[in-house]
């Protein structure tokens, strides 16, 4: 299925149909994020924030939110 035939599609939901689609979707968007997320830790891709966010802590320039 093309992307033009998905937003032809979604197009035609009906408001429900489109509330159900759209809660479906936001999860769909939050699962794809957490699974990248785990994968860049994995790999080793985020090391470089973990270690700015503790020195920055360290230096004491972080606030309680």
């Amino acid at each position: 299925m093309s992307t033009s035939e998905i937003k032809t599609a979604v197009m035609s939901l009906s408001k429900d149909e489109l509330v159900e689609f759209i809660e479906w979707f936001n999860d769909y968007q939050e699962s794809k994020w957490d699974k990248q997320i785990a994968e860049d830790m994995k790999s080793g891709k985020l090391n470089y924030l973990i270690a700015e966010a503790k020195k920055e802590f360290r230096e004491g320039k972080c606030r309680q939110i």
